[in-house]
């Protein structure tokens, strides 16, 4: 056996392997010049019979040649693999439109809260947050509501021990702000809260938004100039508001704010209850105990307070009459807004 043997099969097998149709044809040519009886591997198995020297170069030729026949064939077949992927159609064809991605947008209520809460920061306000597991403290007593107080029972919410809770509204925000600042005092509190409330037009956890304004010769007619501008750019400037007295703890005097119905424009309709009327939100002058648990001296500041519902005010801006409707996530209702 010679070099030029060794180069004349080596040859032969490469003229072999570029015609080959499939890879059964590059297995066969490697069974055939690689294989335990293949003619290269016989050359390798003869090598011992030779002289030293001769073997060496010998050897050396015939590993050369096995590897490139190896590469060889390895490359054949991968380019047969691509060549078949390339002709099988498609999974997808490439030429048909994507398809467009859905765009997302803001729920219902965080459109309204967010509404809300530019109107007041605008007028001036600062937005304040904290904790929705509050102390019966900050929820109830410094509110001038005692643990005996009847208008508890209007609140009655979600109890962890006697002094832990659920907080009812973000009212405990105000209490929280101003033990640690001294007027003047101008914030909103939005956040969730939960009352034990579930119909129609009550659900156990909803959104409130308070606000509070603190400072000295505060008074009434400040108050409704707020809210007034606050429901003219809400509802439209053409929709009329009345302040109604009430009751709250924490206020004094207190007032229900209420608007012109948007569903009849006043004329009086089964949403009104044909009082052509709707209550938006509760307000009114901060209670002078209020002050005292804070360390405020009411003899020196005044300052209002009020609050409104973020559903209450998304129900009667989208004419949604079931306030369940907001929670269910069914999305033929959510892409109407």
């Amino acid at each position: 056996m010679t070099v030029e043997e060794i180069k004349d099969l080596e040859d032969s097998a490469f003229r072999e392997i570029g015609p080959a149709q499939n890879p059964e044809d590059l297995e066969r040519l490697r069974v055939k010049y690689l294989g335990r009886k293949g003619a290269l591997t016989g050359i390798l198995r003869s090598l011992g019979g030779l002289a030293p020297e001769i073997r060496r170069i010998i050897g050396q030729e015939a590993n050369r040649a096995k590897e490139a026949l190896e590469t060889a064939l390895d490359e054949a077949l991968r380019s047969l693999k691509d060549a078949a992927r390339l002709a099988e159609p498609p999974a997808t064809d490439v030429t048909l439109p994507g398809r467009r991605l859905t765009r997302g947008r803001l729920h219902p209520l965080n459109r309204i809260m967010a509404e809300v809460c530019d109107i007041f920061l605008h007028l001036g306000f600062e937005a304040v947050e904290g904790p929705e597991v509050e102390l019966d403290w900050y929820n109830f007593e410094a509110l001038n509501l005692p643990p005996d107080h009847p208008a508890r029972d209007m609140q009655d919410t979600f109890y962890f021990n006697d002094q832990v809770l659920l907080r009812t509204h973000t009212s405990p925000m105000q209490i929280r702000t101003m033990e640690v600042r001294q007027p003047p005092v101008r914030i909103i509190a939005p956040g969730k809260v939960y009352r034990r409330d579930s119909d129609i037009t009550h659900s156990p956890m909803f959104h409130q938004v308070e606000g509070l304004l603190v400072d000295k010769g505060v008074t009434f007619a400040d108050l409704k100039g707020v809210l007034t501008a606050f429901v003219h750019q809400m509802f439209g400037p053409e929709v009329g508001v009345r302040f109604r007295p009430s009751y709250f703890p924490f206020t004094e005097p207190s007032a229900e704010v209420d608007i012109e119905c948007v569903m009849c424009g006043g004329r009086g309709c089964r949403v009104c209850q044909a009082t052509g009327w709707l209550e938006v939100l509760g307000s009114g002058m901060v209670h002078p105990a209020v002050f005292e648990a804070v360390g405020y001296d009411p003899e020196t500041y005044t300052g209002f307070a009020f609050g409104l519902g973020i559903e209450r005010i998304a129900m009667l801006k989208y004419g949604v009459d079931d306030i369940r409707l907001f929670f269910d996530n069914d999305l033929r209702f959510l892409r109407q807004f």
